[in-house]
């Protein structure tokens, strides 16, 4: 508890017991800050923590930090409003309604109405009347809404193009490429006569346009590593929250797309010392592309 000890050294006076500059772990992000940052904002919940006398009921974290359990990322954009009560979101900003939610947990409710929807279009916030999807701003979205409607209709429309697409056929889809990469590693017994022994897939990474990776995987798509990524730029960053192979290849397949190309790399890590097992390392990508 060494932040602890320099806590109680740094106290600026007996009205306030808390420092000047005060370390926070929020969801596992550890922001810097200074006080007067954090109270800057009367009524608000981070205003009622850092204004009590006793900082000591506060929640702490292993090495001292005042600790607040909520999404770490978010937290960017809340400490910037409290630092000037304004609010500059990234183009394509895909987390508009979760930060919206996170506002009305600090208990901001000037924040609360910038970021509404009905409010969108009279603040420099962006005139962006959608809160989660970025790809509906595409401008072939009604042409794709108007040919998936037509195609519904005929007798030869396709009928395994419902899954995960909104019921779009293939002539209302766009062409495009989306590469499935995983780590994965296994064990080789002495002399390859047994078996080997697989471990699970720790993550299944997406390469490829974001809207198309959007469109194929939907709520199974992870964005949090590149979550500011506009529509039509590619990303490497995407992985699944799942780690079933199978799973993916399904969800590609009924988007229409098809495997037309795969590599794989294989090393031995170590050889096990008593059994002679030997535990090889992989990675391995599979190209699927979209007419």
């Amino acid at each position: 508890m060494a932040l602890a000890d320099r806590v109680a050294c740094a106290n600026p006076g007996e009205d306030n017991p808390f420092p000047d500059i005060i370390e926070l772990n929020v969801g596992g992000q550890v922001y810097i800050t200074r006080h007067p940052t954090l109270v800057s904002v009367p009524g608000s919940l981070l205003w009622e923590m850092f204004t009590q006398k006793n900082m000591h009921s506060l929640a702490r974290d292993s090495k001292g930090r005042f600790f607040v359990d909520r999404d770490g990322f978010l937290f960017r954009y809340i400490l910037d409003y409290m630092r000037d009560q304004q609010l500059v979101l990234p183009e394509h900003f895909p987390e508009r309604g979760r930060l919206q939610r996170e506002a009305e947990y600090f208990m901001l409710p000037e924040l609360v109405k910038m970021l509404a929807p009905k409010l969108s279009k009279q603040n420099s916030l962006g005139e962006d009347p959608c809160q989660s999807d970025p790809e509906e701003l595409s401008p072939s979205a009604d042409t794709t809404h108007m040919l998936s409607s037509a195609s519904a209709a005929l007798p030869g429309a396709v009928a395994g193009g419902t899954a995960g697409t909104g019921g779009a056929s293939t002539e209302g889809r766009r062409a495009g490429f989306i590469t499935i990469g995983y780590r994965g590693s296994y064990t080789l017994g002495r002399d390859s006569q047994t078996d080997a022994k697989f471990r699970r897939v720790a993550r299944i990474m997406v390469c490829g346009k974001t809207s198309l990776a959007k469109e194929v995987f939907g709520d199974t798509l992870n964005e949090s590593r590149d979550p500011d990524r506009p529509p039509e730029r590619y990303t490497s960053r995407y992985y699944l929250k799942f780690t079933f192979l199978e799973q993916a290849f399904d969800k590609l397949a009924d988007a229409g797309f098809h495997m037309v190309a795969c590599n794989s790399t294989g090393t031995c890590a170590f050889a096990h010392d008593q059994t002679d097992d030997r535990i090889w390392t992989s990675y391995t990508e599979y190209v699927f592309y979209r007419e």
